[in-house]
């Protein structure tokens, strides 16, 4: 009977705690939406969009896990990127986000950040980091523009754009790549980037014309599609010259019927590919 009375007494003392209401604390992970802009997200009940980080995969309920390679991007930018003379913040922020290590052969991973381009088969490259965010920005791209790339390649430089626009196209002759860039970039989230396998050098007409356009291989001479499929205004960003010979990095504005042509400087690029 002793018992039994200790172990009433212990219930009711805890009954009011177990009826009470739970305390105030912060609200559990919300279910969110994802919506046509890439990494962009709606919260249930918020009126404010919420992004996630790119290199998280886009899922109902977002799962934060640290990502290994943060500090080697960190130091990509800071030592390679920023020291040259890089000022774009939002390329910087661009380069800082998009997991290059996901876009090299998977026995490269480690050099994936390192101050060099990087084989990924069949004669192309995945360009060097400084490369990569000088031509972003000699871009100048607003969040609405839209974006035409020639080479699609491993798909960096178009994850790198797609972080700065909401309207990336991208065309890869190679089969094999454009296949596996593709894939490579549904699997990261970039819903933003319309790609297909063809020919750079006619450009696309169908989504024509383009606010900028980027190429990155190099043809021996500018292919005249892509200056017709400039929008007035409208800046291309291309190497030209032989190929294994002297090339020059040309920006080209377009104003009305006219070009302005302005010599960036000597680059080193894999030579455009041409179809049968």
């Amino acid at each position: 009977m002793r018992y039994d009375l200790l172990w009433i007494a212990a219930v009711a003392l805890l009954l009011p705690a177990a009826c009470a209401p739970a305390p105030a604390g912060p609200p559990a992970m919300p279910v969110v939406v994802e919506t046509a802009t890439r990494g962009t997200f709606e919260v249930a009940g918020s009126p404010t969009p919420v992004r996630v980080p790119s290199q998280f995969p886009m899922t109902a309920t977002p799962v934060l896990t640290p990502d290994p390679y943060l500090e080697s991007r960190k130091r990509m930018v800071d030592t390679q990127i920023r020291a040259r003379g890089v000022a774009d913040a939002r390329v910087l922020v661009a380069m800082e986000t998009v997991p290059r290590h996901e876009f090299v052969p998977s026995d490269m991973v480690d050099q994936a950040y390192n101050d060099y381009p990087l084989p990924i088969g069949y004669g192309q490259t995945i360009s060097q980091p400084y490369i990569v965010a000088v031509m972003t920005e000699l871009l100048h791209l607003k969040a609405t523009e839209k974006v035409l790339e020639i080479g699609t390649g491993s798909g960096y430089q178009a994850a790198v754009l797609a972080e700065l626009t909401d309207q990336m196209y991208s065309i890869e002759i190679i089969p094999e790549l454009a296949q596996r860039s593709r894939a490579l970039l549904d699997r990261l989230g970039y819903r933003n980037v319309t790609s297909e396998e063809g020919d750079g050098y006619w450009g696309w007409q169908e989504h024509a014309p383009f606010d900028a356009i980027i190429v990155t291989c190099a043809p021996d001479h500018v292919p005249q599609p892509l200056l017709e499929q400039l929008a007035d205004g409208g800046r291309l960003v291309i190497p030209v010259g032989p190929p294994g010979g002297y090339q020059s990095l040309w920006i080209i504005t377009r104003q009305g019927s006219e070009y302005r042509n302005v010599n960036w400087g000597g680059v080193a690029f894999v030579p455009l590919k041409r179809g049968e």
